[in-house]
């Protein structure tokens, strides 16, 4: 066992490229995972520079200065939006304060349609189930809203820090974009000089991360923006709350289009009861994830997820349950990021292989 450890690690850990990327890597996951809570508005902005270096670099080749392009895209950004939040925060507001005065009427509802079942399906299900299955919804109700509570009371505080993001946010896109050449250049100058295998997964991972967050954000807009209209049509109540709900929940793969669901199916079933329109809801809603995770996400991410739906899932738990917010947003390059060293590592020449390709094929060899 011992000889197959140290066969393992002299043919993993010989090349001091290898050390190289595997110490960066982890000095990287360190510094994030103790210092996220400091580097919030740095790690935003660096999103934001990374979805706007796509019309900088097109202005640029049209001949305007890297300042003035800069300069242009970022104040049409913060225009557009301020207007996007200004006409759609204080409806989906408003929608979510009527929501809330008429939960509790939802919920009775429910448990209403919850103690019919016993007389519909009888034998299947029981009267001392669905009253333990109520009981348990209270609970669970309960704690729910005191973290509500504690949260909105503990949001007070971050006014300050929401703040301190809308004027420093702006001011680091605007100068990362201006000075990208420099700022690149000078993380270059801190890295090592064996970095081989760090340009590599760079390189791969660099256009990765700029594709995926230009996706992630146009597939909030197009999945959210159809939302509306299919509830709207179907005049389904608090059509612009809930379709900011679907919209949002396209950042957790997979997990965030079930947890949509159980909000959009409560109001139907509250609006409608368990009648056609209620279904054909439902179903509209199944074509438009369907739709979403088989036409729209490979072809807004056919560079990025070329991952197993498994790998995602363990990637949003994983790097959600490290690094919050942010792990849950960049779960997939994070996927990606691992997928990448992997096959840098596992494709480098070995240097025992490269000097028998350098000297040449062993003549005494049979």
């Amino acid at each position: 066992m011992l000889d197959w450890l140290k066969k393992w690690y002299t043919n993993k850990f010989s090349d001091p490229q290898v050390v190289t990327l595997f110490l960066t890597l982890l000095l990287g996951f360190l510094t994030i995972y103790w210092l996220s809570s400091m580097l919030g508005p740095v790690l935003v902005a660096i999103a934001f520079a990374y979805l706007l270096e796509w019309p900088v670099a097109r202005l640029t080749k049209i001949g305007l200065s890297r300042t003035i392009s800069t300069s242009v895209v970022v104040v049409s950004f913060i225009g557009i939006i301020t207007l996007i939040v200004m006409s759609i925060i204080p409806a989906a507001w408003s929608q979510g304060r009527n929501f809330a005065l008429d939960l509790p009427s939802m919920i009775a509802s429910g448990k209403t349609y919850l103690l019919e079942l016993p007389g519909v399906f009888p034998g299947v299900v029981s009267s001392e189930q669905i009253y333990l299955m109520i009981q348990t919804a209270d609970e669970r109700l309960m704690t729910f809203s005191r973290e509500i509570l504690s949260l909105s009371l503990a949001s007070i505080v971050d006014v300050v820090a929401v703040l301190i993001y809308l004027v420093l946010v702006p001011v680091m896109v605007f100068f990362m974009l201006k000075d990208k050449q420099a700022l690149s250049a000078s993380f270059v100058e801190l890295l090592p000089t064996e970095r081989k295998l760090i340009n590599q997964v760079w390189y791969e991972m660099n256009g990765q991360i700029m594709n995926y967050i230009r996706g992630k954000i146009l597939e909030i807009l197009i999945v959210g923006a159809v939302s509306y209209v299919v509830f709207t049509f179907f005049g389904l109540n608090y059509a612009l709350l809930l379709a900011v709900i679907v919209g949002f929940s396209v950042l957790v793969p997979y997990i965030g289009a079930a947890l949509a669901t159980l909000p959009i199916a409560l109001v139907a079933l509250f609006q409608w009861g368990l009648t056609a329109e209620f279904g054909y809801l439902m179903l509209a809603y199944a074509v438009i994830q369907t739709l979403d995770g088989n036409v729209l996400v490979p072809l807004l991410f056919s560079e990025v997820v070329d991952l197993n739906p498994v790998f995602i899932i363990i990637a949003v738990l994983f790097f959600g349950g490290l690094f919050g917010f942010w792990g849950i947003f960049f779960a997939i390059p994070l996927a990606s990021l691992v997928k990448a060293t992997i096959k840098a590592w596992s494709s480098r020449v070995h240097p025992e292989h490269a000097l028998a390709d350098i000297n040449g094929p062993d003549v005494n060899a049979k």
